[in-house]
């Protein structure tokens, strides 16, 4: 895949419509789209000013008669807005958007450093594939490959990760090793 990054030029990075305060406290958080909005949510935020970030990854499509490269979303259903925690409602009346990702009723706010970090690897020459997030201890099943359908628990992870298929009642297990990309959480 080809890393691409659908977002402001860091001369248009600043949020436009924001006062002094509020910009002291704008904070990055997640927008939730529906399917197949995220580029139209993106385009309507900075239209109304507010600084969004839609990281993309190209890839080729293949039709019949053709190929073509199109950018799809690295994560998709959701875009990413750097605003006020109450500059909400000009996020929530754009077109195609569901939601902020919320906690407890609040919009959850991202960290900066974490929006930084898939920036500079979006922008960056890397070769970079999506994955879901599947921390150290996680029940998983395998997706594809030879044992695509068995479920684990992943023990380590890197480019290569070990999965371990237990046998409870006897308190046994064995390891194998199995391409992190191959797994997602169960």
């Amino acid at each position: 895949m080809i890393p691409h990054s659908a977002s402001l030029s860091n001369a248009e990075r600043g949020p436009l419509a924001l006062s002094k305060g509020a910009l002291a406290e704008a904070r990055w958080f997640a927008v939730w789209t529906r399917s197949r909005h995220e580029s139209a949510v993106r385009q309507q935020l900075v239209a109304k000013g507010i600084e969004a970030f839609l990281p993309t990854v190209t890839r080729w499509s293949r039709w019949k008669d053709r190929k073509k490269r199109i950018d799809w979303p690295l994560f998709p259903g959701y875009c990413f807005a750097r605003f006020g925690s109450g500059e909400t409602l000009p996020v929530l009346t754009c077109t195609g958007v569901v939601s902020l990702v919320s906690f407890e009723g609040r919009p959850a706010p991202i960290d900066e450093h974490e929006i930084e970090s898939v920036r500079t690897l979006v922008e960056s020459e890397l070769r970079f594939d999506p994955c879901p997030l599947v921390a150290e201890g996680s029940l998983v099943e395998v997706v594809c490959g030879p044992l695509r359908g068995v479920m684990g628990r992943l023990v380590r992870k890197g480019s290569h990760a070990r999965l371990v298929l237990s046998v409870g009642l006897i308190g046994q297990g064995v390891t194998v090793e199995v391409d992190a990309a191959d797994v997602r959480p169960y």
